[in-house]
């Protein structure tokens, strides 16, 4: 009996399952379709408020995504984001270096489709001879199949503008706090403040 069973299951068909595999597998970032324009929202706002331009939407400012190359590229294409500001913008480098919460992730062309989060720590930007250095709070890193990186961070700076001074002051408050914090919440505020002026340390220091 076990032996038939066995038989069956190793002679079952796998046609359906891989069907519905293909049928069901996401796509990446460069093979979605062409979103659709924004001609609609413009008719209707023509409609209600006629004296006045129609503003511009996210879509406008969207641009599509090259396809994925049949040969490995030279060049990393960084668009570098912080909520004010950008600070790179379709760069072609030769690579990037984020501080991911798994570790220092190395970005060269050609690097696997991946989505990193990022904590406190230093980025770095390296073209040619020359590595441009930022430190960041956190974000997220959005790799994609055709060389192209997206780097998102809430809070950024150049790391020669930061002052060591400031850094090693930052620490020692930070670390007085937490070790007379009596709250929870006390306490959280304080290990953020001492983690981040750490990897601001360990960042001059490299």
């Amino acid at each position: 009996m076990l032996r038939q069973l066995a038989s069956r299951l190793l002679t079952r068909p796998t046609t359906t399952y891989s069907a519905a595999a293909a049928a069901t597998r996401r796509p990446f970032s460069t093979q979605v379709a062409e979103a659709p324009g924004d001609d609609a929202f413009v008719e209707a706002w023509k409609k209600v408020v006629p004296n006045i331009d129609p503003p511009k939407t996210p879509i406008q400012f969207m641009h599509p995504r090259p396809p994925t190359p049949s040969a490995l590229p030279t060049k990393l294409t960084v668009n570098f984001v912080l909520p004010y500001a950008s600070e790179l913008s379709q760069k072609e480098v030769d690579m990037v270096i984020v501080p991911a919460t798994t570790g220092q992730m190395g970005i060269l062309p050609g690097h696997v489709p991946t989505i990193a989060e990022l904590k406190p720590g230093l980025l770095s930007v390296h073209e040619g001879t020359e590595i441009k250095k930022y430190f960041i709070s956190s974000g997220f890193a959005f790799i994609h199949p055709n060389s192209y990186a997206d780097i998102l961070a809430v809070e950024a700076v150049p790391l020669d503008r930061v002052d060591p001074a400031q850094v090693q002051k930052g620490l020692s408050e930070f670390t007085q706090k937490l070790s007379s914090a009596s709250t929870e919440s006390e306490k959280a505020e304080a290990q953020i403040g001492v983690d981040v002026h750490s990897a601001l340390n360990f960042a001059l220091a490299g």
